[in-house]
């Protein structure tokens, strides 16, 4: 073993408050969930872990959960929802109640914003958002002029995580890894982020291809099943069944610490 597999207790060891937390994966798939239980448990045993801001394209039912908790005020997403299983109860709660910070996204501000962040430059110039209502929702983002051409173009400032934590199909012990070909912005995270986490479903000696390479992983856990109950094709499927208790029991604090308390136990008992 190397220096870099390290367990999900080290891991969440890493978070600090205020920090800008990014998840890997794509709203119900993928989903570094046993990462999320654990930086939960780790909040409730009396560490406080409060003011994360989450950035993610897509937010799911991993989000969902650690707003309930309460770990998370900023979000940062293009969307944040269950699919067809409808609102993520708690991100809703939360965000009627005005107590989140919610920063306005779309595909094209957190893409032109991780690239400008892996081209070393504070911003990246983009047509997007021209003649939308979207820049009054964002005052940071401003315009500059084309110095060739004289157009005006919408400049997105660089984004960049703190911890990102990527689930993986497979991964060797150097951190090399393979997260099949839904990537959603998994590889963008990994070259931006200023520290990289990758939880694996398989742990081996070493692979010969990767989707994410060595050099821009930090640390790797070995997490099989790590991102129940979202999918992780071709392992697991999405388990239905479990998102349904969810958004059936789940619609206020107290509901969700009812449910919170037994999702942590269960998932204990499984493993």
């Amino acid at each position: 073993m190397t220096a870099k597999v390290i367990s999900l207790d080290e891991a969440v060891a890493c978070i600090r408050n205020g920090d800008t937390l990014a998840l890997g994966g794509m709203t119900l798939y993928r989903r570094p969930l046993a990462f999320v239980r654990q930086l939960i448990l780790q909040a409730l045993s009396g560490k406080p872990i409060n003011n994360l801001t989450l950035l993610t394209f897509t937010a799911g039912y991993e989000s969902d959960l650690l707003v309930g908790a309460g770990l998370v005020k900023t979000i940062r997403t293009c969307y944040f929802g269950l699919e067809i299983f409808g609102f993520a109860p708690m991100f809703t709660y939360y965000a009627n109640q005005g107590q989140l910070n919610i920063i306005e996204e779309t595909e094209a501000s957190i893409a032109f914003g991780l690239r400008a962040k892996m081209a070393g430059v504070g911003f990246m110039p983009s047509l997007a958002w021209l003649g939308t209502d979207l820049p009054k929702l964002r005052p940071d983002v401003k315009t500059v002029i084309d110095p060739y051409t004289g157009e005006e173009l919408t400049a997105f400032p660089a984004i960049e995580a703190d911890i990102a934590v990527l689930h993986a199909l497979k991964a060797d012990q150097d951190g090399n890894a393979i997260i099949g070909k839904n990537k959603g912005i998994d590889e963008e995270l990994a070259l931006t982020s200023k520290t990289v986490i990758v939880t694996t479903e398989e742990l081996v000696p070493n692979l010969q291809q990767a989707d994410i390479v060595a050099p821009f992983v930090d640390f790797v856990i070995h997490a099989p099943g790590g991102a129940k109950p979202t999918s992780c094709h071709p392992n697991y499927p999405l388990d239905g069944f479990a998102i349904l208790e969810y958004v059936s029991n789940v619609s206020d604090p107290a509901s969700f610490e009812r449910y919170l308390k037994t999702w942590l136990s269960q998932v204990h008992s499984e493993h």
